[in-house]
């Protein structure tokens, strides 16, 4: 399975890939099947209502990620990569207020969402714990399609079908370097004579243009440093109920008036590492524009790794940002192809644990580190949040996943030196790694999978 740089990083609204950017996805991909027809149930009349129910975690969570808000502006055309905030408050206001919502292309339809869309904690559909049904009736009230969808994590979106195909009855797209492995990975390396990031690049350019593809690392790295910009200049409390105050911008402050004064530990550089993971964080609980890298929920370890990089390291240079990025898509690619980076299917260990693994393994790649010390790095990081649990307070993005963006970068950053103080060579492979975090996926109880119904969830107060 080819996996694109642009299916690792996308350009997306916060608070979630899996809860939020999925399921507006999949609304846009039922109004385009409605549009097509070819589904539509025979002897149906016209079109004239919609309805959706979300199951599983997107159930249990799926106010604190804003699920219901995601679906209702998905029928009502907008898109994670193209939203506007204050057309979608308006948008979503008329909706509520009207009890009809006006699709692209295919006319207003009936749609109440204080009926229509139901949250339904008793049933868990088959295919995944982020399961949803959209369904649309014609004006007598019968049936006139219905389809099933699964938001598998990353903004990643599954119809039942698709889900169910046998991955043998795809045939992948042929590149020069069809790793699928973390060993397929070094052993091309080593017969190529190519790093990670060179193979990357020429399967990346076997199905995308030159020009194509560098305008897309370019707006990769564009849009997550303005979130880290913004998070660090935006002060105040973040939405949901909380009441959770936004950091970065203070402890940036504090860190720019240490600066010159000799009164910082060599272990302040720690702070400036976790701000800038939390300052993304904190613009994605907000609701703001970020990257998947791979998740939402896990959007600031990446983009923290590499503005550590430019911003600390000397000799650091921009033109190596695309080395960075293509090889944490090539580690994202492995952990995504052969387990999970969904929290509801194996906890945050897919989500912040992928995450610092391929930040483990960029930052190593531009430091000057081989395939094999690269590799190292990337296991070393995800070997360290093995077991991790996602229990996130009342369902939100935010406590304890702003603060474990910081601890995830700061994990890369330690897994990245290490692996450079060795030669490449290890006791545990990555693929035994990732093996390992699938397995205990599936054996972790559903509790602790991005229900809230467990650990800190039901430990904190909801205050």
């Amino acid at each position: 399975m080819f996996l694109s740089i642009f299916d690792i990083f996308k350009v997306g609204v916060g608070p979630s890939s899996s809860h939020t950017m999925g399921p507006m996805i999949a609304a846009n991909r039922f109004l385009a099947a409605l549009k097509d027809g070819s589904d539509r149930i025979p002897g149906s009349g016209t079109l004239a209502s919609l309805k959706a129910s979300l199951h599983g975690s997107l159930a249990f969570t799926g106010k604190g990620h804003a699920t219901d808000r995601a679906v209702i502006l998905g029928l009502a055309g907008f898109t994670p990569a193209e939203f506007d905030p204050e057309r979608a408050t308006r948008i979503e206001a008329e909706i509520r207020a009207s009890h009809r919502i006006t699709t692209p292309q295919m006319g207003t339809l009936a749609f109440n969402p204080d009926t229509d869309l139901i949250f339904d904690y008793d049933r868990i559909l088959d295919g995944h714990a982020n399961g949803m049904i959209l369904s649309a009736y014609d004006d007598a009230g019968a049936l006139y399609m219905t389809q099933t969808y699964y938001s598998v994590g990353g903004g990643f979106v599954l119809t039942e079908r698709e889900l169910t195909q046998q991955a043998d009855d795809i045939p992948p797209p042929e590149t020069p370097y069809p790793f699928r492995t973390a060993a397929d990975m070094l052993a091309m390396a080593k017969s190529s004579g190519l790093t990670i990031a060179q193979m990357k690049r020429a399967n990346e350019l076997s199905q995308n243009t030159q020009n194509t593809l560098d305008a897309g690392i370019t707006k990769i790295w564009t849009v997550m440093n303005d979130c880290i910009d913004r998070g660090l200049d935006t002060d105040g409390t973040l939405p949901g109920g909380l009441n959770l105050r936004r950091r970065a911008h203070k402890i940036r402050e504090a860190l720019e008036a240490e600066r010159g004064q000799n009164l910082s530990a060599p272990h302040t550089i720690n702070d400036w590492i976790s701000v800038y993971a939390m300052a993304v964080n904190e613009e994605n609980a907000a609701g703001g524009q970020v990257v998947t890298a791979p998740t939402n929920g896990a959007a600031g370890v990446v983009p923290a790794t590499l503005r550590y990089y430019l911003d600390h390291v000397p000799g650091a240079t921009p033109a190596k940002i695309p080395e960075f990025l293509l090889t944490a898509a090539a580690i994202g690619g492995l952990i995504k192809s052969n387990a999970s980076i969904s929290g509801a299917e194996v906890g945050c260990q897919g989500e912040v644990g992928s995450a610092s693994a391929m930040a483990a393994a960029a930052l190593c790649a531009v430091l000057g580190g081989t395939p094999e010390q690269i590799e190292n790095a990337a296991e070393i990081a995800l070997e360290h949040h093995l077991g991790m649990t996602c229990d996130p307070i009342k369902g939100l993005v935010q406590a304890p996943c702003i603060e474990r963006n910081g601890l995830g970068a700061i994990k890369a950053v330690s897994a990245a030196s290490l692996s450079l103080r060795g030669d490449g060579q290890h006791l545990v492979s990555l693929d035994a790694c990732v093996e390992t975090m699938r397995q205990t996926g599936r054996d972790m109880d559903h509790r602790y999978k991005e229900t809230s119904l467990g650990g800190l969830a039901v430990n904190v107060p909801e205050c």
